[in-house]
């Protein structure tokens, strides 16, 4: 009879995560019918059923539930022990995964992945976009190494690290260009456009404008500062985006820029990270490197 092994345990917490054979597969770069013959020995090794199949989708079993967190534990401790490791090695090496908010991948990202790889040539980047709740939840699972954020997050088992400040600026229609920008808790007299739930610059945006986070269900709303600005160009209305955001979204669109008054609203964007990683020192590096790399541009 076949053991148990760590092949087994991750081709089943991606199932878990997935929650669909098909998507699973993918993610472990194996076959959708591979995929499902582990899974099967998994349970015969077990004795067990771990998952509910359908037509579509999986379900977990009680079991499985609680073998999926169990699972998740083991291999976020298999992960560290290879950083363990790597935290001994002279220089940075091998894979570093590494979250970002949509409201700064687009406009960073790829000025810090220049300048990481340039000092380590040998580090594997895998870098992820997700809104803020996901990347700490990923964080949180072993699926990220560390992510860029606006701070603070104020989660116990996460180091904050500060990176820079960065000011909202307003953007609104051509038209308006040279005329005095509004007090921002005047904005919420005007026709906001916001990002959607989820985005933790919807809710700083709503913080500037003293607006409860209960807004009119016909205020409009998109899942892309790109989008937001597309649409004040066409006159529906105006937007707040950060400052990095301006050269990209502004290009191609009929709008103006606008700084507001003193005393201008900002955000902290900062790196985070569990505090049991063993790689923290390499981290908090990695996070002057960031630093430096911005304030070079």
């Amino acid at each position: 009879m076949k053991s148990l092994s760590m092949k087994h345990l991750r081709y089943f917490e991606a199932l878990a995560r997935h929650g669909h054979f098909g998507r699973a597969a993918d993610s472990c770069a194996i076959s959708q019918p591979a995929l499902s013959v582990q899974i099967k020995e998994l349970e015969e090794i077990l004795g067990a059923s771990l998952v509910e199949r359908g037509a579509r989708e999986i379900r977990l079993t009680g079991l499985g539930e609680a073998f999926a967190e169990r699972v998740r534990d083991i291999l976020r401790s298999v992960d560290e022990l290879g950083d363990l490791a790597r935290a001994a090695q002279s220089r940075l090496v091998g894979r570093l995964r590494i979250g970002v908010i949509p409201t700064v991948a687009p406009y960073l990202l790829p000025r810090l992945v220049q300048s990481l790889t340039a000092l380590y040539p040998e580090l594997e980047i895998r870098p992820r976009e997700a809104v803020t709740q996901k990347l700490i939840e990923d964080l949180a699972d072993g699926e990220l190494d560390t992510a860029i954020v606006a701070l603070p997050v104020s989660e116990p088992a996460l180091t904050e690290v500060a990176l820079f400040d960065e000011e909202f600026v307003l953007v609104r229609p051509a038209a308006d260009a040279g005329k005095p920008a509004p007090r921002p808790d005047h904005l919420r007299e005007m026709k906001l456009l916001l990002l959607e739930e989820g985005h933790c610059f919807r809710d700083q945006a709503l913080s500037v404008c003293n607006m409860s986070p209960s807004v009119p269900r016909d205020l409009m709303e998109a899942s892309s500062l790109s989008t937001l600005v597309q649409m004040v160009g066409a006159g529906i209305g105006v937007t707040l985006i950060p400052d990095m955001a301006v050269p990209i979204e502004t290009r191609s669109a009929d709008v103006s820029v606008a700084r507001l008054p003193q005393p201008r609203p900002t955000r902290t964007v900062g790196m985070i990270w569990r505090k049991t990683n063993p790689l923290a020192l390499q981290l908090t590096e990695i996070a002057g490197i960031f630093r430096d790399a911005v304030d070079a541009k």
